[in-house]
């Protein structure tokens, strides 16, 4: 989606709340009965439930109304978020070293976040079919299957675009809100002294009755908070004041009053932590209840998948992964994109660990890791900004990183007890995206510098060309070229085996800048090196998806005419070989050589017709 001008605030408010909120949204499913489930050695006891209803809710308050909402989402590049572009605002005023060390930690980010993004359609599925185990205690078995089907279908029409489909989303995700603040309420009447949870003085008290276990909870507790990090990551999508607009208006009353109905729910009925959300319901509303949380779970699911997606085009465009399919399912919202390779080993993964896990209770085991350790990464790279880029107050800064860090590390340090229960998961998914980032971001450095060592002087060689031209063909040419000072492989390769030049000869860069959208003005910049050579510059923004036609009409309009059923492309092609090297470089120099054999091709990416291009191939040893 995009913020039309034209659009109301009601309107872009409501669009908010079907999209950012529905991985926070569906929390309530199973937050506190994992809680309070006796894992942790105390069952439904007073103490306990106020405990957890008082963290639960000043985690809302803190981390997610002060932190992201208030704090983190000042921090905007062109209006975008999400943990590489506060990477990238980070490291804009450091040092080389500095920003070395900041971009790790936004790929680190970057890499947790697809790590529990397998967990997070999982377990918001299992968890609202799971109601069946009150509507129909028989069906039970049919759990697993029902959440593999439902997610199938989801997968499945991602190829279509959500444009059609999203625009329920809204409505049903308004309507879910609402369902869940009149059942807490309904609940809270009955039995009001669950107001008492409010007093922070619960939750300290709770530290100090239960001591070491209480901190262990700490992992359970997190599960209300999983999925803050869309508040950011989707904020190009609506703006800061619809999102914060619908959080304090919509959402946050509704979670607080869910989870306290389900706190007073169980203070008369401990026997309903079998899942106390389904619990709060008449028996009459279990069933539109329970298919209005499939829904909500799919919708929640859809803006993960979505958030997947935009990740990832991000990482390709800025170079952390190799090029793939990027389908745009729509022609009015560039936002609107489908990855097929990503999409379905995502649904693989899923699928696994929905089989694997068999049960809500057992995913929320492997849930909250890399969710935790994305908030302190986000917590020093946001910070990082308000000192480097707004220029405040170093005092005031680390008063601010200190505050968040105080919240962030006790989280992270309770899930890490998780761990060995299945916590090794998002972690192990993690590290793998980690490791292929930095290795085709560095193998791909080393490489282009490989060719630039060996490469020849641009202004050199057309001097050449120009005093002793070889023989000339009609017609325009075309050369994609990485670097700006060095003569591309295949116009060196063209020369020396075919010893022909085309009349007028193009030397064609895409540049991606640091930035989500470059404007049509700049967009290109022509320059000519010779009375037979351009040279000319596209810039892109990491949003956006390079068109060479686009291109050719932009050089049009500022005199340098081209068609391109009349222009021949010439790209090199590399024949890699992995060099000398320790045998760990070894290693990740053929993961290198896997990805590129199976990255999408140039013509794929520039959408340049097959039958005008020409590759040339070259063996580069790195």
């Amino acid at each position: 989606m995009s913020t039309d001008n034209k659009q109301s605030l009601p309107a872009i408010t409501l669009a908010a709340i079907g999209v950012v909120y529905g991985d926070i949204g569906t929390s309530p499913l199973y937050t506190l009965r994992e809680c309070l489930s006796g894992q942790f050695g105390f069952g439904v006891e007073r103490d306990a439930v106020f405990g957890f209803l008082s963290l639960i809710f000043w985690l809302l308050i803190f981390v997610v109304s002060i932190k992201y909402l208030t704090f983190v989402m000042r921090a905007d590049n062109a209006g975008e978020g999400g943990i590489l572009t506060l990477m990238s605002l980070a490291g804009r005023n450091t040092s080389a070293r500095t920003t070395s060390m900041l971009v790790i930690m936004g790929l680190i980010g970057g890499s947790f976040f697809y790590g529990e993004v397998v967990i997070t359609p999982a377990i918001s599925v299992m968890s609202a079919i799971e109601g069946l185990e009150i509507v129909a205690p028989q069906l039970d078995t049919w759990i697993v299957p029902l959440s593999i089907i439902v997610l199938t279908l989801l997968f499945m029409i991602q190829k279509h675009g959500t444009g059609m489909v999203g625009k329920l989303f809204a409505p049903i995700m308004l309507t879910w809100f609402l369902i869940l603040a009149v059942l807490g309420l309904r609940s809270i009447i009955a039995n009001p002294e669950v107001l008492h949870a409010l007093n922070p003085v619960w939750a300290v008290r709770f530290f100090l009755e239960y001591k070491t276990v209480s901190f262990i909870a700490l992992g359970a507790v997190v599960l209300s908070i999983t999925g803050v990090e869309a508040l950011y990551a989707d904020m190009g999508h609506f703006g800061k004041f619809p999102i914060r607009l619908a959080w304090f208006t919509v959402v946050l009353p509704s979670l607080v009053l869910n989870y306290f109905g389900q706190g007073a729910l169980l203070l008369k009925h401990p026997e309903a932590i079998k899942n106390p959300f389904f619990l709060l319901a008449p028996d009459w509303a279990l069933i539109p209840l329970l298919i209005l949380a499939a829904l909500a779970t799919v919708i929640a699911s859809q803006a993960v998948i979505s958030g997947v997606f935009s990740l990832t085009r991000q990482a390709v465009r800025l170079g952390y992964l190799s090029p793939m399919r990027i389908i745009h399912t729509s022609e009015m919202e560039s936002g609107q994109i489908y990855i097929p390779f990503v999409n379905w080993l995502l649904y693989f993964a899923v699928v696994v660990v929905i089989v694997s896990f068999e049960h809500s209770s057992n995913l929320a085991a492997a849930y909250g890791i890399a969710v935790t350790g994305t908030m302190v990464l986000t917590s020093i790279l946001s910070t990082t900004v308000a000192r480097k880029n707004w220029h405040w107050n170093k005092y005031f800064v680390a008063l601010i990183l200190i505050a968040f860090l105080c919240v962030d590390i006790p989280l992270f340090s309770a899930n890490l007890d998780k761990l060995l229960s299945g916590g090794w998961l998002p972690l192990s998914l993690g590290l793998i995206m980690f490791t292929i980032m930095t290795t085709w971001k560095s193998e791909r450095f080393r490489l282009l510098r490989r060719m630039h060592e060996h490469g020849n002087s641009l202004e050199a060689m057309i001097a050449s060309l120009e005093k002793s031209p070889p023989v000339r063909v009609p017609g325009t040419a075309v050369y994609m070229s990485r670097a700006l000072s060095v003569i591309p492989f295949a116009l060196l390769h063209n020369l020396k085996h075919n010893k022909v030049l085309h009349e007028r000869v193009i030397l064609l860069t895409l540049r991606t800048e640091d930035a989500p959208y470059v404007h049509n003005v700049r967009r290109v910049q022509i320059e000519q090196l010779s009375p037979t050579f351009w040279r000319v510059v596209a810039s892109y923004g990491w949003r956006e998806t390079p068109n060479v036609e686009e291109v050719f009409h932009r050089c049009g309009l500022e005199g340098l005419s081209c068609r391109m059923m009349e222009t021949s492309f010439f790209m090199s092609h590399e024949s890699l070989i992995v060099g000398k090297r320790p045998w760990y470089l070894r290693l990740r120099g053929k993961l290198y050589l896997l990805l590129q054999r199976n990255a999408l091709r140039a013509p794929d990416q520039f959408e340049i017709p097959p039958n005008r291009v020409i590759e040339l191939g070259t063996q580069v040893e790195i």
